[in-house]
């Protein structure tokens, strides 16, 4: 009778601290709420501006005036922000309950938990009041910049809480290393791994081919990758006519080479999209071997490699954020990751000819490999001197390195020392391929110098200019893009987590880079799976922390390890909702955002108009084309681009070469400057040489024809 009364007093504290916790967050919720709404800048994070302006003036009951100096001013009712959080907090906890079938003692203690997770942005509300109060501008920079994320971790966590709830394993892994026997599981348990990654290829291919046929893909750095090999089976060399001379003066980069006996059946710009999609999709498998490897829980493995495919700086590999979707670097993502598994089963042939495979993709990833050998040797030499201090203890002392250590050692300073080696060789040879000219992007390091080596220099010499360049708020929100969709546990993962540094580092210099939603991030990305499967078993390092601090006996515990897996696997989803361009994404729905799935995936007026005159031009002209229009003539026998830019193959001046016969103008895409025949600069200027064909489009494409 006492213990059923001490069940009941604990029961009713718990619902009491749970009730008053969750009316401080509701409170908090509807302060923060407001603040957001009205400041369009602050809304925008999560809506297109137009759906902010409607419903501010629809659902929450609000108005936009302008104040006597011209400011917009936004008020809405305290009193529907208040309600609209609560039917959210609501929500969630009656999914907690009915996940709990409606237990009085797990529901209230699911409750109170659900209500911690909800004073974040309650913390970021009181932190942006305090901001305005005392005119700190940088605070409100950050915390505009970071206002995402804050939000993205309390859905994070009250997804967690549900998904979690009876299910969560107890028993930790066999080993924590992360590094044991090889992993032989039978195909059944790959079959969550295998449907999920059919989703995702499905998904991502739908979507790639639907900017295909509504022109809305760019030839720049997406179709002249597939010009590359109609130019090679038709023997024109390994170029693009973007520009003058071979793609060597550019990049070393040929893995798209390989795709050549598929592309001799299928010569198509839709084959090349298919297979990325495919590759980044399998990049889920080597994550759910490594992951069962190291949590030994098959669980887990699945929820990772979910969340592998959840992961939106990956997708925005698939399709950027300026629709550009064709890049051979995506292919070194899943290559990286087959060599970061065998080097995990100790098979470090495989693994070297993995990771000498993943060059052909960009010489970027000699960084990748230079970090990897890093990463092994520091593992290695502390993990033998941690073993030598375990024998000295038991007087059982031996001098000899392991023969599985002394491996690792020697193919980790091999990695060490080639990374730096080939990347030397290869900007040389892109140089010898540019007589001489500096390789392109050192101009995105401008800031410590011209070329390459001033560059370098300067980063190792002047480290108060090194400093200033990375500690600033662009840092804070790459490395927070990087780290909360992952739930931040790469971090606990030791020294795998040190062989993101050099990448991540030089990813913050970059000023071209300024967010994981173009393609700069892809090397790094194995190096963050790599650790996050090995740091979803470690233990967490605060979980000892206050015993140790009263002196107490440590308190040993088990490792809730399918609970990570489904923090890793929430965090995913939470931040997905606002950035992935898929139909599980807002932006997908939102009919004000750019990535509005009915404006980019169907085709429009546009691209029909386009069918009238696909076959106006034959395929043995020389043909200059605008950006987007561009994809759709590179099999003809020369493509041109048609911009303001001065282009070699013009003799380094704007214009079209001299052996242009056609000249087609798209007057709609998205950064068209040319709406009439009398904008466009030959037809202007040498009338005499040009004849405006007769329109069939309506207007939407103007098509010149040289006058021979």
């Amino acid at each position: 009778m006492k213990k059923s009364e001490s069940c009941s007093e604990e029961c009713s504290k718990t619902w009491i601290q749970a009730g008053l916790l969750l009316a401080f967050s509701w409170l908090l919720g509807g302060l923060g709420l407001q603040s957001i709404l009205e400041n369009s800048n602050l809304a925008t994070a999560f809506i297109s501006h137009a759906s902010w302006q409607w419903g501010v003036l629809h659902l929450f009951g609000g108005e936009i005036t302008h104040d006597a100096e011209g400011h917009v001013m936004v008020l809405t009712s305290f009193l529907r922000c208040l309600v609209a959080i609560g039917l959210l907090q609501g929500f969630f906890v009656f999914l907690a309950a009915l996940r709990l079938r409606f237990h009085v003692e797990k529901v209230a203690s699911a409750v109170f938990r659900m209500a911690a997770w909800g004073m974040i942005p309650g913390v970021w509300g009181i932190l942006w009041l305090v901001s305005l109060i005392n005119q700190w501008g940088t605070g409100q920079d950050i915390l505009q910049a970071t206002l995402v994320f804050w939000v993205s971790m309390m859905l994070a966590g009250w997804l967690c809480e549900i998904l979690a709830i009876s299910t969560s394993s107890t028993s930790g892994p066999k080993e924590i290393s992360g590094i044991s026997s090889p992993l032989r599981p039978n195909w059944k348990q790959h079959l969550p791994v295998f449907i999920a990654v059919g989703i995702y290829v499905t998904c991502f291919t739908a979507m790639n081919w639907g900017l295909w046929f509504n022109l809305r893909l760019p030839h720049g750095d997406s179709a002249m990758y597939e010009e590359h090999l109609w130019n090679i089976t038709h023997g024109k060399g390994f170029r693009s006519y973007l520009d003058q001379g071979l793609f060597w003066g550019e990049h070393i980069q040929f893995v798209h080479l390989l795709l050549i006996p598929l592309y001799w059946l299928w010569p198509s710009h839709l084959l090349l999209e298919f297979c990325e999609s495919f590759a980044l999709g399998i990049g889920a498998i080597p994550v759910y071997w490594m992951t069962y490897r190291s949590s030994q829980s098959q669980k887990t493995a699945v929820l990772v490699s979910i969340a592998y495919l959840l992961y939106f700086p990956l997708q925005f590999l698939d399709i950027s954020i300026d629709l550009k979707t064709f890049r051979p670097i995506s292919f070194g993502v899943p290559i990286v990751l087959f060599a970061l598994d065998q080097l995990e089963r100790k098979r470090f042939g495989s693994a070297s000819a993995l990771l000498l495979l993943s060059l052909s993709c960009k010489e970027d990833f000699a960084i990748i490999i230079f970090s990897i050998g890093l990463s092994l040797l520091a593992e290695s030499i502390w993990q033998t001197i941690r073993e030598r201090r375990k024998l000295k203890k038991t007087q059982a002392a031996n001098d000899k390195i392991p023969l599985t250590k002394q491996k690792e050692m020697i193919f980790g300073a091999a990695f060490l020392v080639a990374g730096p080696v080939y990347l030397m060789f290869a900007m040389n040879l892109i140089r010898s391929f540019r007589s001489g000219v500096e390789v392109h992007y050192a101009g995105y390091f401008s800031k410590f110098g011209k070329s390459t080596g001033e560059i370098i220099w300067n980063m190792l010499t002047d480290p108060g200019l090194l400093l200033g360049e990375l500690l600033t708020i662009n840092t804070l929100v790459y490395l927070l893009a990087l780290l909360v969709p992952l739930g931040f546990v790469p971090l606990l993962s030791g020294w795998r987590c040190l062989s993101c540094l050099p990448m991540f580092v030089l990813l913050c210099l970059n000023e071209l880079s300024q967010s994981p939603m173009h393609h700069f991030h892809g090397p790094l990305l194995p190096l963050l799976f790599w650790a996050l499967t090995t740091g979803v078993a470690q233990k967490n390092p605060l979980q000892n922390l206050m015993p140790r601090l009263k002196r107490q006996k440590p308190i040993e515990k088990p490792l809730p390890i399918d609970r990570r897996g489904w923090w890793v696997l929430s965090s995913a989803l939470a931040t997905s909702i606002w950035f992935t361009l898929t139909p599980f994404g807002i932006p997908f729905w939102d009919a004000g955002s750019n990535w509005n799935g009915a404006k980019l995936y169907f085709p429009d007026e546009r691209a029909k108009m386009f069918d009238r005159i696909a076959n106006l031009i034959p395929p043995t002209a020389r043909v200059a084309s605008t950006d987007f229009v561009h994809p759709r003539y590179t099999h003809f026998e020369r493509s041109y681009d048609y911009s303001n830019y001065a282009r070699k193959v013009s003799g380094g001046k704007v214009g079209v070469p001299e052996d242009t016969d056609y000249i087609v103008i798209d007057t709609r895409h998205p950064y068209s400057s040319i709406h009439s025949p009398d904008e466009v600069r030959e037809y202007r200027e040498h009338p005499e040489q040009w004849e405006l064909l007769p329109d069939r489009t309506n207007g939407y494409f103007l098509v010149f024809k040289r006058r021979r």
